[in-house]
């Protein structure tokens, strides 16, 4: 394996205390400003984020990533406004107080610097960001890796200690302007402009990027790999002999589907089944 980052410590060991680690989504409902907001307070909203968590949590994971899902449709990263930020930062700060564990931030769509802001503000230990170099055509339209600009405002921030991961061929999109570079050199190009950890995706949300296409993304890096979605109780066993583990979200949903609550059975099943085989 060709070594292209200088960084040698596994973020995820080194932020989780394990090896392998099962974080899990709270995937926030429609925040003021976006389009299926329909006038709920934020003591609703917040409260479900809540309720989510302490599912979650309380049902063996090991972090939470907070993302502004209900968002959708998403806005390109110049125009999201400073509300989204604000409201991240209340249900991570929030979250945090409650149950003091491992987070995360994602602001959709390919926003590290809103994540970044919201990261420090709520008390966040990285922040997850879907194109870091490279470019693609997303559905949001012509997306570009943001590396640059978003470790300069790291360093503003003196946020030195927020890790950065970074999906790889990440979903909801078409690779066709940089086909002529291969998944292992993208998930290179990703260690090279400072990634510290790696993730492979599906298609969508909820479909999961194959056993090949993990085994392929892994032997292109050094840096700890993560499944970041359609993780579910029937594959988890095969993901984390794999990968230093995953981010789940829809699979431990009342009826499967994103937009519901955390259904506690599911997420009992499914660390249950990860449990099964793995030190987790």
């Amino acid at each position: 394996m060709q070594i292209i980052s200088d960084r040698s410590e596994n973020a995820i060991s080194e932020i989780f205390g394990r090896d392998k680690a099962l974080i899990g989504m709270i995937h926030c409902p429609a925040f003021p400003g976006s389009p299926r907001y329909r006038g709920e307070s934020m003591a609703t909203i917040y409260d479900a984020c809540l309720r989510d968590a302490e599912r979650l949590i309380k049902g063996g994971l090991h972090g939470l990533v907070v993302e502004n899902h209900g968002d959708v449709p998403f806005s390109k990263p110049e125009d999201i406004g400073p509300e989204t930020s604000a409201f991240l930062s209340v249900v991570t700060d929030r979250i945090k107080q409650e149950f003091d564990v491992t987070m995360g931030i994602n602001v959709l769509a390919n926003a590290p610097l809103p994540a970044l802001a919201t990261a420090v503000a709520g008390g966040a230990d990285f922040i997850r960001v879907n194109q870091w170099a490279n470019a693609y055509v997303a559905n949001e339209g012509f997306m570009e890796g943001r590396a640059a600009e978003a470790m300069r405002y790291r360093s503003l921030l003196r946020a030195e200690h927020v890790k950065i991961f970074t999906d790889s061929h990440v979903k909801h999109g078409s690779h066709a302007i940089v086909a002529d570079r291969s998944i292992p050199e993208m998930t290179r190009d990703l260690a090279f402009f400072d990634s510290d950890c790696i993730i492979a995706t599906g298609q969508r949300t909820g479909n999961s990027a194959t056993l090949e296409e993990i085994e392929e993304i892994g032997g292109a890096t050094h840096l700890p790999l993560l499944v970041g979605s359609g993780v579910t109780e029937e594959n988890i066993a095969q993901i984390l002999d794999l990968t230093n583990g995953v981010i789940v979200a829809s699979s431990l949903k009342e009826g499967g589907v994103w937009w519901n609550p955390v259904d506690e059975t599911r997420v009992a099943r499914f660390v249950a089944a990860a449990r099964e085989q793995h030190d987790v």
